[in-house]
């Protein structure tokens, strides 16, 4: 993707959360490229940079200046101006690549958002299809095939516990059990002290600490201000500006509502989840032995962890949809719900049975009654092994499906 959108566009911006692999594959385009990279992480680097910013983003020595990379961008967004200088002088695809771990629209301050002349591409920790060599089409299979669609997997609980509390980091996925969880502790002290605070100028950092873990602990439920701020002492608005900080640093990500304004009972507030899931597993302080028992906490993480799968599935997949969740002012509500730009949907909710009953599908059936043929299927993924028919657009499907399946040709 990002080679592509470097063919024709002048300004590349790889976003992402830290320890995603951004560096990397910028590292790997600048060598393939001959493009030069200038880090602004190392404070040497960082000081050039605020010292001449128009002399900074220039490539040395060369009459048709090539690919100047600039890596942590956000650290630095006086070098924006200059670099939209740069391109309308020489409007050439291919010019600069940037990458950063904050999403860079929302940051203060921020003088010009190069409006036509960037493209950013989202890069997420890895998804399960991206570790295991699978093919992650789950996306465009369902648009694509609906009730159709079959999956058989030899995934149960205990492996879908060990993805969870594994999670996507590149770092985390290869080390054990025990040092991945010094890994997560030192990953969110590092996006909170280095990132959120710095860029912020914020000083609660044991509150934006207790606020992530409260997110966290509040995987699937609704996302209200005001509750999480009377548990913090917090106001409100500074709750708000905390929780939009740390899903500007990828650390959490919001669920907008959906309503489509088919029923005014209809409930607008977001939910979240943790970006990573092992992230959110290591906050609670839930290891494996936890998850796996029957009575285990596994079921809001593991709503999670299939929203945030999706999540990534959504920025690559041929079908151009958003991730949303359904909930009524009575208390019926469906986990995900996505949505084309044609107007269907794909409803589903996340069971951590390995067992379905004709009633799970309760909130879907609710959710059709109101779309008719703009449902395209309603599903229920769970713990199970195989694909089981519950009326005409109505399927009870593994989870493993999300990257299992292929997409279609």
């Amino acid at each position: 993707m990002v080679e592509e959108a470097l063919a024709d566009t002048r300004v590349v911006l790889v976003n992402g959360a830290r320890q995603s692999g951004k560096s990397t594959l910028v590292a790997l385009i600048a060598e393939a490229r001959g493009g030069d990279i200038r880090t602004l992480d190392q404070p040497a680097t960082l000081q050039a940079a605020r010292f001449d910013p128009e002399e900074f983003i220039e490539s040395p020595g060369d009459e048709l200046p090539g690919l100047v990379v600039i890596d942590e961008i956000q650290r630095d967004l006086d070098l924006i101006l200059p670099i939209k200088a740069s391109v309308d002088a020489d409007p050439r695809p291919g010019r600069f690549l940037l990458t950063g771990s904050a999403r860079l629209l929302g940051l203060r301050g921020l003088p010009d958002a190069l409006p036509g002349r960037m493209e950013t591409v989202e890069l997420w920790p890895l998804s399960q299809g991206e570790i295991d060599g699978q093919p992650d089409g789950f996306v465009d299979a369902i648009f694509e095939a609906g009730p159709a669609l079959r999956h058989r997997s030899e995934e149960g609980r205990t492996g879908y516990v060990e993805r969870i509390v594994r999670g996507g980091f590149p770092e985390a996925v290869s080390r054990t059990a025990h040092r991945r969880e010094r890994f997560f502790d030192n990953y969110v002290a590092d996006i909170i002290n280095r990132d959120v605070i710095q860029l912020s100028e914020i000083e609660r950092g044991p509150e934006m600490r207790r606020l992530a873990h409260m997110v966290a602990a509040r995987s699937g439920q609704l996302l209200v201000a005001g509750s999480l701020g009377n548990a913090l002492g917090l106001p409100q608005p500074t709750v708000k500006r905390y929780l939009t900080l740390l899903e500007e640093v990828f650390l959490i990500k919001r669920i907008p509502a959906w309503s489509r304004n088919l029923t005014t009972r209809a409930v607008g507030t977001s939910k979240a989840a943790m970006v990573d899931s092992g992230v959110a597993a290591n906050l609670l302080g839930i290891g494996a032995h936890a998850l796996r028992r029957p009575a285990g906490p596994l079921g809001p993480l593991l709503e999670g962890f299939v929203a945030m799968e999706l999540a990534r599935q959504l920025t690559w997949s041929r079908h151009r949809a958003d991730l949303f969740h359904y909930r009524t002012k009575d208390q019926v509500e469906v986990d995900i719900v996505i949505e084309d730009r044609r107007g269907r949907v794909v409803a589903i909710d996340v069971k951590a049975g390995s067992t379905v009953r004709a009633e799970d599908f309760r909130g879907l059936r609710h959710l059709a009654d109101r779309l008719g043929d703009d449902l395209v299927v309603g599903l229920v993924l769970y713990t199970g092994q195989q694909t089981l028919p519950f009326g005409p657009q109505f399927r009870a499907m593994p989870i493993s499906a999300l990257w299992e399946v292929a997409a279609p040709a």
